[in-house]
């Protein structure tokens, strides 16, 4: 089945179905910080993650949640239409903090009149009762999306990158996400030390039999100001080319459910970080030979529809 002029569930489809427009994503800093930061866990974060805990692209903590809306709507402004808006609070851990901030700047930033969904970034391990309860009560205003980052289903390598979380913990918070009806997307990195073909496509595949909304599918970077960039640095381990990656890509579509929205394929990291993989800064490359690949496999195997 194909959507629009992609060969999967697009976001963008789904968005467009849904609102009847493009919507864009605001990515917001709620100033929180991680229990893998601030020594509950550890103190020095998951090895991939950048001083601004993957919130690069993310407004300034410093001012208010409306105001920081307000200046990424004139941001985004100047360069499309925009009447429509996904608020996504994208830095750190975004449910690690009292009931009571939450309640406030979840709340700000749901009932500006533009904002038609509201998207949190968290881990499992943060997601308590009330915190469940807090969300499942706003989500009457308008939709919450809850993103989990798991990364990998692997236990060696959930160590190497320094999670901080178990499999189980994942599966739980899952579950109880499910029985408020708050929808999950789940992040995976793909390309991380150690890890081969097989063992990406066992996280991509156990995900998809999961009760998730979304999914993505986040190529691994090497940033500067990490401690895998220390890692790699001093011990290179093999990183894919782009042509290795767009067919992985197409590998991971193929075993996804087709009702699982995809929400990202790739990624671009701030290039004045970046180390490796370099091709991947031009990102609209990336995705166009992405869907050249999947049209490829289409008609290679007879199932290309016109």
């Amino acid at each position: 089945m194909f959507w629009n002029d992609k060969r999967y569930y697009s976001v963008d489809y789904y968005l467009k179905q849904t609102f009847g427009e493009k919507v864009y994503r605001l990515s917001l800093n709620g100033g929180m910080t991680c229990p893998n930061r601030d020594g509950t866990l550890d103190t020095r974060g998951c090895i991939f993650c950048s001083a601004a805990g993957s919130g690069d692209f993310a407004q300034n903590a410093y001012i208010s949640i409306s105001e920081q809306l307000s200046a990424a709507k004139l941001q985004i402004g100047s360069k499309r239409n925009c009447r429509k808006f996904i608020a996504y609070f994208q830095a750190y851990t975004n449910t690690y903090a009292p009931v009571k901030y939450l309640r406030k700047i979840f709340t700000d930033a749901i009932t500006d009149p533009d904002v038609v969904i509201l998207s949190i970034a968290t881990r499992p391990d943060c997601l308590s009762s009330d915190i469940l309860e807090l969300l499942h009560e706003l989500s009457q205003i308008k939709p919450i999306w809850i993103e989990l980052g798991l990364q990998t289903i692997h236990p060696k390598t959930s160590q190497l990158i320094r999670s901080g979380f178990t499999l189980d913990c994942f599966h739980k918070a899952v579950h109880q996400l499910s029985i408020y009806h708050l929808p999950i997307i789940v992040h995976i990195i793909l390309g991380l030390p150690g890890e081969n073909k097989t063992q990406m496509l066992e996280t991509v595949s156990h995900v998809g039999h999961l009760p998730v909304f979304g999914i993505k599918l986040q190529l691994l970077h090497i940033l500067s100001d990490t401690d895998l960039g220390i890692l790699f640095q001093r011990h290179p381990f093999p990183l894919f080319t782009q042509d290795a990656y767009c067919e992985m890509i197409a590998d991971c579509l193929e075993i996804l459910p087709e009702t699982i929205t995809i929400h990202r394929l790739t990624g671009d990291g701030p290039k004045n970080l970046l180390i490796e993989p370099l091709w991947s800064s031009a990102k609209r490359n990336v995705l166009n030979q992405i869907h050249k690949t999947l049209k490829d496999r289409d008609t290679w195997q007879g199932k290309f529809y016109t």
